[in-house]
């Protein structure tokens, strides 16, 4: 068997491996950046739904998106996957089928974020199942499956809109149907700041996203022919880098102090943003991508929360703000060396064609995700009688009113019998 075939088979293997653990950074991403009442539940309903998204891949995503006979929208073979392995496709394509299926997870996964802290635990079943059919494989397939936009040129070469734009525009659907968490918003319009329990565990949670997406990036060169996936892990770890310091200085310069919260979604912004041009554009390019990516998130964080928008795990404006930007970057960057898919952006003499490309790709997928999660939400809540937990459930927490147990056992429960003997001392001297 040839060399090269298996070699880039076991890097695309590792690289897939590196993906999936992807999903564990987002458990202390959700965890740390939400109550300690909910951590259990955070963390559980995320195993789930990548399970759950793993079989909608297996049965219908796949084949969605990479089968053949495709017609406008999708393609309409490969369902119920068997595991054939086609010859001559450069890699085992089970492989394939594994990378493919965890940047799918991550998607809903993104997605999901939106419902934080409020919505019920069957409305993550029924949405996950919908999004991994209707949604996410809709998008992949105009893109990487072949489809229109594909034969347009786009560019994105790990997902910035696929990926990214995708789960953020399905969270920011989920955001507006559920509406804000109780207390967040002043009748007066004002905001509450409603802290997460565990910065350490959103600190510790953006290093393993970060080391995650080398394989998210240069996993997606699916070979090891040239070396060239160290030039995108390059790119990759630049544009974080640079996310960070811009998120930290701006944040520093209009609050007064370097806010932790800032500098951590500046890190998953920059890298975000080059997931779509880490593999076109020079490495220059990389560090001026991933700053204005780290401005972005500070200020579309605060300009959401100004219109009354509750998105707790920030996936608006760390994965969509960002992943229009991104996506939109390779106009301006792609080179024409780098450039293996598309045309050249508008610095390296490409004129405005590919710009106007990219702003297609971003604005049909966007309206896309948002409008189908927006409708698919909508009929979730009529159907079943409610997707958001009811406000004593809410109060009470979801690790409790969900699961029967908390994922703090010893603290809530200790924290539960204070206040009960709290209010019963109340009770006594009125």
């Amino acid at each position: 068997m040839d060399a090269t075939y298996l070699m880039n088979s076991l890097w695309t293997m590792v690289a897939a491996v590196l993906v999936i653990l992807m999903i564990g950074g987002f458990i202390l991403l959700e965890a740390g950046s939400t109550r300690m009442k909910n951590a259990g539940h955070v963390a559980g309903k995320t195993i789930f739904t990548f399970g759950l998204a793993s079989l909608v891949f297996w049965a219908l995503g796949y084949g969605l998106i990479f089968g053949g006979n495709a017609n406008f929208f999708t393609g309409m073979t490969d369902f119920l996957y068997s595991g054939d392995q086609v010859k001559d496709a450069g890699l085992a394509t089970t492989v394939f089928f594994v990378f493919q299926l965890a940047f799918a997870a991550i998607s809903i996964t993104i997605a999901l974020g939106g419902f934080a802290e409020r919505a019920k635990f069957s409305a993550y079943v029924v949405f996950t199942i919908l999004f991994g059919i209707l949604v996410y494989p809709v998008i992949a397939h105009w893109i990487w499956g072949g489809g229109w936009l594909a034969e347009h040129g786009k560019q994105d070469f790990a997902g910035s809109t696929v990926v990214h734009l995708t789960g953020a525009m399905a969270a920011l659907a989920a955001t507006i149907v559920l509406k804000p968490r109780i207390g967040k918003f002043n009748k007066d319009g004002s905001s509450n700041n409603i802290a997460g329990h565990n910065q350490v565990y959103t600190a510790l949670a953006v290093l393993l996203l970060w080391v995650g997406w080398f394989g998210f990036n240069a996993g997606s060169t699916v070979s090891v022919e040239d070396g060239f996936f160290g030039f995108v892990a390059l790119n990759t770890n630049l544009a974080a880098a640079a996310g960070a310091v811009a998120a930290t200085l701006i944040s520093w310069i209009v609050l007064g102090k370097p806010d932790i919260p800032t500098l951590l979604n500046g890190a998953l912004a920059g890298l975000v943003a080059i997931t779509a041009s880490c593999a076109f554009v020079d490495v220059w390019a990389s560090v001026v991508i991933g700053f204005i990516a780290g401005i972005l998130t500070f200020y579309s964080a605060r300009f959401l929360e100004s219109r009354k928008i509750d998105d707790p795990i920030f996936a608006v404006s760390v994965h969509g703000i960002p992943g229009m930007w991104g996506t939109l970057s390779t106009g301006f960057f792609a080179t024409k060396e780098l450039a293996t898919v598309g045309k050249p952006g508008l610095f390296y003499g490409g004129g405005l064609h590919q710009l106007g490309v990219q702003f297609t790709g971003v604005l049909v997928s966007g309206l896309y995700a948002f409008i189908i999660s927006f409708l698919i939400l909508w009929v979730m809540k009529k159907v079943m009688g409610g997707i958001r937990v009811t406000e004593e459930e809410e109060i009470m927490g979801l690790d409790i009113s969900e699961h029967g147990s908390y994922g703090y056992p010893e603290q809530m429960v200790t924290q539960q019998k204070d206040t009960n003997v709290t209010a019963s001392k109340t009770h006594v001297s009125s």
